[in-house]
C-alpha cells in the first residue's frame, strides 16, 4: 500500500477514535427543555417530573425553560431552529399538531424540522363550570346552550389550542353554539373559570381537578373514552350524553432534526423508564397525567394521525386562525 494511502487511513482512523469518546460521553453539559407554554399548566407540570428524572438518569441536569406564545408555536419555533446536538429538546404537545392542522402561517415546519422521540404522557381535557351556572350535567349545559345560543361564553388557553377544539367539538356534536373567549394561556384560562368570568371551559384534567375537589368548579366530563383513576367519579362525555366524544392531550419529546440516531436512542430509552418505572409513574398518575413511553416511530404516527383528525374538525368548523 502507497505511502499517502496510510496516511489517510490514520487519519479517519484518529477522527472515529476521537468521535466515538465524544458520543459516549453525552450529555456533559446541561440540557434545556423548552415548554412551550406558561408555568403551572399540565405541560409545565409534565417537563418538571420528567426533567428531574431524566436529569438523574443522563447525570446531567435538564433545565426547563419556558416560552409561551402562539399556542405553543414561539417555543416550537425556538426548539426547531436550535442546534441538532441534543442538548435543546421540546416538550410539545397536541397544540402544535393543531397548529398544522389550523394551517397556521408557521416558520418551521413540525415534521420536517423536528424529530419525535417519545410521547411521555396523555390526559383528557375535562368539561368544567362554574359552580354559579345552574347546570350539574353535560346535559344540563347543553340544555342552556340551547336556549342561549351564542351567550353561554367558554374560556380556553387560546385560539386553536385544544381547549379551543374541545370546545368546537363538543359544539358540533351537541348541535349547540357557545361563544369563544381565548385567554393568553392555560393559567388565566382557569382563572376566568375561578372568578366565573366565563361560565364553562375545558382545561387539562391535571390543571382542573384540585379545583372540582375543592368545590370551586364542577367537572362534568372527561374528554377519554374510559374514566381517569385520578378522578373515578367523573363520567366520559360519552356516559354524561355525547357518545363518541374523544381528545385527549397528549405530550413528548421532540428533538430538533438532524439530532444524531444515537442520541435520540439514548433520549428516548431513558425517557421511557423515567414514566414507566414505579416512581415517576406514580408522580404522573398523582397530577392527572397517564404514562405512555413509546417508540419514536409509534409517537410520530400518533402525530400524523391527530393532524389529519382535527385537520378535518377545523375545515368543517369554518375556524381560521391567523
Amino acid at each position: 500500500m502507497k505511502r499517502g494511502a496510510w496516511g489517510w487511513m490514520l487519519v479517519l482512523c484518529c477522527a472515529w477514535a476521537a468521535a466515538a469518546p465524544a458520543q459516549a460521553q453525552y450529555p456533559n453539559r446541561p440540557i434545556r427543555l423548552i415548554v412551550p407554554f406558561p408555568p403551572g399548566g399540565s405541560s409545565d407540570t409534565l417537563a418538571r417530573i420528567v426533567g428531574q428524572k431524566l436529569g438523574e438518569a443522563l447525570g446531567q441536569q435538564v433545565v426547563v425553560d419556558n416560552r409561551p406564545g402562539a399556542s405553543g408555536t414561539i417555543g416550537g419555533e425556538a426548539a426547531a431552529k436550535a442546534p441538532p446536538d441534543g442538548y435543546t429538546l421540546l416538550l410539545g404537545n397536541l397544540d402544535q399538531a393543531l397548529s398544522v392542522s389550523l394551517e397556521r402561517k408557521l416558520n418551521y415546519r413540525l415534521l420536517e424540522d423536528l424529530a419525535p422521540v417519545t410521547q411521555l404522557a396523555y390526559t383528557p381535557l375535562v368539561l368544567t363550570v362554574h359552580t354559579s351556572l345552574p347546570a350539574n350535567s353535560l346535559k344540563a349545559v347543553v340544555g342552556l346552550a340551547k336556549a342561549r345560543p351564542g351567550q353561554v361564553d367558554y374560556s380556553s388557553a387560546g385560539s386553536g389550542s385544544a381547549g379551543h377544539l374541545a370546545g368546537v367539538l363538543f359544539s358540533q356534536m351537541a348541535a349547540v353554539r357557545m361563544n369563544h373567549v381565548p385567554y393568553k394561556g392555560g393559567a388565566p384560562s382557569t382563572v376566568a373559570l375561578l372568578t366565573g368570568e366565563v361560565a364553562v371551559g375545558f382545561p387539562a384534567l391535571p390543571t382542573a381537578l384540585p379545583y372540582i375537589k375543592s368545590g370551586r368548579l364542577r367537572g362534568l366530563g372527561v374528554s377519554s373514552t374510559g374514566r381517569m383513576t385520578s378522578a373515578p367519579d367523573i363520567p366520559t362525555m360519552g356516559e354524561a350524553g355525547l357518545p363518541g366524544y374523544e381528545l385527549v392531550l397528549w405530550a413528548g419529546l421532540f428533538a430538533p432534526a438532524g439530532t444524531p440516531g444515537a442520541v435520540i436512542a439514548a433520549l428516548q430509552r431513558e425517557s421511557m423508564k423515567v414514566v414507566t418505572q414505579r416512581e415517576g409513574r406514580d408522580r404522573l398518575q398523582a397530577a392527572g397525567l397517564t404514562p405512555a413511553g413509546t417508540t419514536a416511530e409509534q409517537f410520530g404516527s400518533l402525530i400524523r394521525s391527530e393532524i389529519d383528525k382535527w385537520r378535518k374538525v377545523v375545515r368543517t368548523a369554518g375556524i381560521r386562525v391567523n
